[in-house]
């Protein structure tokens, strides 16, 4: 089964006079939805727009792998167990909130910064929060996120290439740029794809594209 959602039906949030714009692919904040609080692990899916100087002040998450991936412009991030990174793109950055962590997310380039950022659930809640960054990471190497039983893939396709969808029971796919033809459908910038009970199933690229996929368990 394929549920194809549309970048134009995410919810809108951010504040866009402080030069924030934000939309959600899940039930998020005021935009509660009932029918639309998961699949699979994902919780979340932000594509976040920030300004030149805008961004995110010191706010706290727990119980949450929180991974950020880099569209354009650069990211700076600092959390309060220490660590503080400029994030670009191609880099895979992963903060695990375990049982609390707070974090400050900034554009403090000179160029409008996009991202997306997509929370998962715990297969077990709490424990000591943790970072991690891995620059400039290869289509070949998926990232692993054990604590949520996922498994990320990174998919950069020319026009004409093929690659194969991951077989597992949940696979999120998102379309980070250009376009994309997944079982007859076309799917482009913003848009995304869930499916449940993937086998043998391929991505086309229509144009140079990069994807995202979550590998889930459950």
């Amino acid at each position: 089964m394929i549920d194809v959602r549309r970048a134009d039906e995410r919810y809108r949030g951010g504040e866009p006079g402080a030069g924030i714009d934000t939309r959600h692919a899940f039930s998020f904040g005021p935009h509660y939805d009932p029918g639309n609080l998961r699949f699979g692990a994902v919780i979340a899916c932000n594509e976040e727009r920030l300004a030149p100087g805008a961004g995110f002040d010191e706010h706290p998450h727990s119980h949450t792998e929180i991974v950020t991936w880099v569209v354009d412009g650069e990211l700076t991030h600092r959390d309060s167990t220490g660590h503080g990174t400029t994030v670009r793109p191609g880099d895979v950055q992963h903060l695990s909130a375990a049982a609390g962590v707070r974090h400050v997310e900034r554009n403090e380039g000179s160029a409008p910064l996009t991202f997306i950022q997509m929370w998962l659930a715990p297969l077990v809640p709490g424990g000591t929060p943790s970072y991690d960054i891995v620059p400039g990471i290869a289509d070949a190497t998926p990232y692993a996120l054990p604590g949520a039983g996922a498994m990320l893939h990174v998919r950069r396709l020319g026009a004409g290439e093929r690659t194969a969808v991951p077989d597992a029971p949940y696979v999120y796919l998102h379309v980070v740029r250009g376009e994309v033809r997944l079982a007859g459908e076309t799917l482009s910038f913003g848009d995304s794809a869930r499916i449940t009970g993937a086998e043998g199933l391929e991505a086309v690229g229509v144009t140079a594209t990069e994807l995202l996929l979550w590998e889930m368990a459950g």
